[in-house]
């Protein structure tokens, strides 16, 4: 089949069964889409800013399990998009970004909107390719989808040269992908399985450490079936709240800097860990010398960079966690006495009973930790849960009742406020049949504001909570307990009317300040199937607890805040 180069990318998206595109035109990629224009495979949502294009697949991406799609142009269209890619590598998410490029001729020339954009995403995607020749391209989008959604999720870019859009070649796409330098080891070590299940039988208080390749693996099912078999309580990182659900009585909670004290306590006394995709990252472990000394350590992770990054490990496991947990299970099964760890268990437990995660709801000003188990009852597993980044991040994490994997959509690594209007969006487009609820700040909702157009130009309803304490909040947090109170460029206490901002875009706004408007105004934009902003008044100096401070032990923990 004789097909253009712009042809070529609309029929591999088609084979790849893509459904949705995100994007933002421009000189360079034109080519692509007059195609776009033609083709009826697949929707395009026009984004208002490049950045909320990528953030919109990532956010289609995490709660389908499905490679994400976005198209920029050359030059700054790129750059726009940059911070979009490093936030799906550092948190391992499938997608494919498509960016056009100056003609072959003319890269090096300082042409007009020309970026060196490969050498700029080379640190911040799994893989990219510079198209070079029209008969390469078949061959480079099939690679391109099978990079991004093997082994070790990521995202993997294109950028294609506006003369090879343009020129004429045989489309031949491939049916398979066998790459010599990239053969992802999806079956563990049999030997090192047993190894670690013989551990595990002769530990006494073992824990679970659940990361993010837990959802990535679709591991979640079988995870929760070893935690039951085995006895052994688990935590989850902030990636992996929904693995174990919420209401089972195994799971301790989320760990690390806002972890819950029986889930830090849990990793602090623990004689074996169960490490089942996590990436050790430092907002969980603390100070490195003092994680989890005590304990022998068992890592299961497809990606063998990721095993001894950061911490020696005794039983070492490279493989898919679905498979790898699969055949753990006859072996535990036949091993292991959940019985064994009861007193363990009535500890960490009592742990629990001693310090849970708490807040004073005595006040007349709402508190947001009430609002997000406010949604949480009011809509459970009926939402899909998105924040951007801050206070409200991590409230969410503590607080919303979380029942299945995908179910919280959010930027773990990069930590990128403005992530969370347009990966809502993405959600929905995912999941149109779930309620798809952003929980934001008065600082990060403004970071991508604009995409309240794209919104209500693409029909996608997406309600915003604005838990508003007119501060950048964490960092007047870090301020408050760190820097004697001295709150730099913190106040943001001058904002635009939110309700009056989200009208004049064609949504509908609330302002709210008591429990009986808040259930009012949740309850009205479920109706509306609009765009939604709920500004919701919060006390301006409430703090996220527990806290361990940056480099700081897991044992050590601030569960309060004194003068």
């Amino acid at each position: 089949m004789e097909l253009n180069g712009s042809q070529m990318v609309i029929e591999a998206l088609r084979r790849e069964n893509v459904s949705v595109v995100f994007g933002y035109p421009g000189g360079a990629i034109m080519n692509v889409y007059d195609e776009v224009y033609k083709q009826d495979y697949f929707q395009h949502i026009l984004t208002r800013h490049e950045q909320a294009a990528i953030h919109a697949a990532d956010g289609y991406a995490r709660s389908s399990g499905k490679v994400g799609v976005a198209f920029v142009t050359s030059g700054p269209g790129f750059t726009n998009a940059v911070t979009g890619l490093a936030t799906a590598y550092m948190d391992s998410i499938p997608m494919v970004v498509i960016s056009g490029q100056v003609p072959i001729t003319m890269i090096g020339t300082d042409a007009f909107q020309e970026i060196d954009a490969v050498g700029i995403s080379r640190p911040c995607v799994k893989h990219n390719y510079l198209v070079k020749d029209i008969k390469d391209l078949p061959r480079i989008l099939k690679e391109a989808f099978y990079i991004a959604s093997s082994g070790r999720p990521g995202p993997v870019h294109v950028d294609l040269p506006k003369d090879i859009s343009a020129q004429i070649g045989t489309f031949e796409y491939p049916e398979t992908i066998k790459m010599q330098t990239y053969k992802p080891n999806y079956k563990g070590n049999v030997r090192q399985i047993k190894k670690a299940v013989d551990a595990i039988a002769e530990s006494k208080r073992p824990v679970l450490y659940i990361g993010g390749g837990a959802i990535s693996s679709g591991a979640s099912e079988v995870v929760r079936e070893f935690a039951k078999i085995t006895g052994i309580p688990a935590v989850e990182t902030l990636m992996a709240r929904g693995v174990m659900g919420h209401d089972n009585p195994l799971l301790l909670g989320m760990l690390g800097m806002h972890g819950c004290y029986s889930a830090n306590m849990a990793m602090s006394e623990a004689d074996l860990m169960i490490s089942f995709g996590p990436r050790f990252d430092d907002r969980v472990t603390g100070k490195l010398s003092e994680f989890a000394k005590h304990a022998k350590i068992i890592h299961v992770d497809i990606d063998p960079s990721s095993i001894g990054k950061l911490v020696d490990v005794d039983y070492p496991i490279v493989g898919d966690l679905k498979n790898v947990v699969e055949g753990m299970i006859p072996l535990a099964i036949e091993k292991v006495d959940a019985n064994k760890f009861k007193t363990w268990r009535d500890l960490l437990n009592r742990y629990n009973e001693i310090h849970p995660l708490k807040y004073d709801d005595s006040a007349e000003v709402l508190k947001p930790q009430w609002v997000i188990q406010r949604v949480g009852e009011t809509l459970g597993e009926n939402a899909f849960i998105t924040t951007d980044v801050g206070q409200h991040q991590m409230w969410t994490a503590q607080f919303y009742p979380f029942s299945f994997p995908r179910q919280f959509v959010t930027s773990g690594g990069l930590g990128t406020m403005g992530f969370g209007l347009p990966a809502a969006m993405g959600v929905k487009k995912a999941m149109p049949e779930k309620v798809s609820i952003n929980f934001t700040g008065d600082g990060s909702i403004l970071m991508n504001i604009q995409e309240l157009m794209t919104a209500v130009e693409a029909n996608i309803p997406v309600i915003n909570i604005i838990l508003n304490n007119q501060y950048l909040g964490m960092v007047r947090q870090w301020q408050t307990f760190f820097y004697d109170k001295r709150y730099s460029s913190t106040d943001i206490n001058m904002q635009p009317d939110f309700v009056k901002l989200v009208e004049s875009f064609g949504g509908v706004g609330f302002r709210v300040k008591t429990k009986e408007e808040f259930d009012k105004a949740l309850d009205e934009a479920i109706k509306s199937n609009r765009i939604a902003m709920i500004d919701v008044n919060i006390d301006r100096m409430e703090n996220v607890l527990p806290m361990v401070p940056a480099g700081g032990t897991l044992y050590n923990m601030m569960l309060e805040y004194k003068e």
